[in-house]
């Protein structure tokens, strides 16, 4: 069982790459979105603030609106793909999940139990911080993942 806990977030600035893309076609979007709003971040004179991310609105289907990138310290300009946006602020669940992504249901089905137990309402916003790297750590039962899901 991963350690679940309720915390307060404060708005994050963000750059990101926004779209809807397919279940199966994430890893490539994500790789993408990440270089690309890097690439972007450091043209505009910042480094990312934090771990890259990837934030889902509404329930995944086959599909999932998702936008993925960086933290950064102030907003950036829009460029290309990349759009300025925002980590929300506010009231969330916070879980750490230990291991490959493709395990990422077991914590999540975790996470939706703990918030029935105390009769909390989910909100329409998940995302997921990457706290490691996959280049420099392969093994990926050791790779940690930080969830937020926002609270109605």
């Amino acid at each position: 069982m991963n350690e679940i806990r309720t915390v307060e977030t404060t708005e994050q600035p963000t750059a990101v790459v926004r779209s809807t893309v397919a279940m199966d076609e994430l890893p490539a979007f994500f790789a993408r979105a990440f270089a690309t709003a890097a690439a972007t971040i450091g043209q505009q004179g910042q480094a990312p603030a934090g771990p890259p991310f990837g934030l889902y609105r509404g329930m995944p289907t086959t599909v999932v609106d998702v936008e993925a990138g960086f933290p950064v310290a102030r907003p950036v300009e829009a460029a290309g793909e990349v759009v300025p946006s925002t980590l929300p602020g506010g009231s969330v669940v916070e879980a750490v999940h230990v291991g490959p992504y493709d395990t990422m249901g077991e914590t999540y089905g975790q996470v939706e139990r703990w918030m029935v137990d105390r009769q909390l309402v989910p909100g329409p916003v998940v995302w997921e911080s990457y706290l490691s790297d996959p280049e420099r750590e392969p093994d990926p039962t050791t790779w940690r993942t930080l969830v937020h899901w926002s609270l109605a």
